[in-house]
């Protein structure tokens, strides 16, 4: 997704532009995700730097859904029904109360609510539930329309997308990035974007000190399927241990464990009896519903779980990956700052905190970028 909404900002700003893909565009992460835009309600305790990034980004999404659709003629299903945060016992309250006193400490847009004011939101919630937090301002898209979207719209504005051929290697020579090796020989580039995910580390020929570093975080999640006339929930639902997520099709998403595997891609007994029984303890009627669905997908993890976007250390290399949990909800705000870097040579002022050079130990001299034409 990352890429994709980087190569069309390029394309539409007069930019020759080539994406590789290693399978389908859109289908990695970005397909296995649940499209929630949660600026607020996901905010933990040292992220502040962060929220300004997701803030912005959440402000985006609403024109960049509009302008998207327009280009694509592909509905993303922008829904702003806004987030519930559910506590179900006392433990969990005391919990809710304490990330609620803190991102209410920031400035969001939160309310509290008695379990009866949550119930009148969401009446298939369990009876006795502790409280809930209701967050207005957090949204969800389909993030597998999106993507979509995303490749439609970038090939319209005259992007060239290679499905299916991974990048081998990136050509480095004088010290800078000149280009890519696929299957389909090498290709020139004036500037090059490293944008796979939790599978950047795998492209050859970047110095190891200059490898992004990046990881892959297991999820396994699942789809039940409600009957889209009368769906059980209408918002957003965190939960203590997981979160369901309603669609225009009447599919409920429910995600998604967080795990450190590797890209161990195996679905397992525990994982699956984990979503399910968290969500069945805060939506019981979930049992009748049919499995419609279940995968597992990998989020790229940095070092300090927060994007990296901007200047490699290596002339013309640049990086957009690292997204973790946010991947979706950042992808307008990425978009626009990569854009802008390698058009100016100038990283937005949100952006620099996410700068990789960060995990330099020296961090050298900021690189010249040369757009391509």
């Amino acid at each position: 997704m990352i890429g994709l909404g980087v190569a069309w900002r390029l394309a539409q700003a007069g930019c020759s532009v080539t994406v590789y893909d290693r399978g389908e565009a859109g289908h990695g992460a970005s397909w296995a995700a649940a499209g929630m835009l949660a600026a607020a309600v996901e905010t933990e305790p040292g992220e502040e730097k962060l929220l300004e990034l997701t803030l912005e980004s959440q402000r985006l999404w609403p024109d960049f859904a509009r302008e998207l659709e327009g280009a694509s003629g592909v509905s993303v299903e922008y829904r702003d029904h806004g987030t519930l945060v559910v506590a179900l016992n006392r433990d969990d309250a005391a919990q809710l109360r304490h990330s609620y006193d803190f991102q209410k400490g920031l400035g969001l847009d939160l309310e509290w609510l008695n379990a009866a004011q949550a119930r009148e939101r969401e009446p298939h919630l369990k009876p006795g539930i502790a409280g809930a937090v209701w967050s207005p301002r957090d949204h969800q898209v389909e993030n597998r329309c999106l993507g979509r979207a995303l490749a439609i719209a970038a090939q319209r504005a005259g992007v060239e997308l290679v499905e299916h051929c991974p990048v081998r290697e990136i050509v480095l020579a004088s010290g800078r990035a000149t280009g890519v090796v696929t299957e389909r020989g090498q290709d020139p580039a004036d500037v090059v974007v490293l944008a796979a995910g939790a599978w950047s580390r795998e492209v050859g020929g970047i110095p190891p000190a200059q490898l992004p570093p990046v990881r892959p975080i297991k999820g396994q999640m699942l789809a039940l399927q409600m009957d889209p006339a009368a769906p059980l929930l209408r918002h957003v639902l965190w939960l203590p241990h997981g979160y369901l997520v309603p669609r225009n099709d009447g599919r409920l998403v429910i995600g998604g464990t967080v795990e450190e595997r590797g890209f161990d891609d195996r679905l397992t007994a525990g994982g699956i009896l984990a979503l399910l029984e968290g969500a069945w303890r805060a939506v019981p009627t979930i049992e009748e519903l049919p499995i419609a669905e279940m995968w597992v997908g990998f989020r790229p993890g940095s070092r300090d779980d927060a994007p990296m976007l901007g200047p490699s250390g290596i002339d013309r290399l640049v990086i957009a990956t690292g997204h973790h949990r946010n991947g979706i909800l950042l992808t307008p705000v990425s978009a626009a700052v990569v854009s802008a870097y390698i058009l100016t040579d100038m990283l937005p002022e949100t952006a620099r905190p996410f700068s990789p050079e960060r995990f330099a130990k020296h961090a050298p001299a900021r690189p010249r970028v040369a757009a391509a034409q």
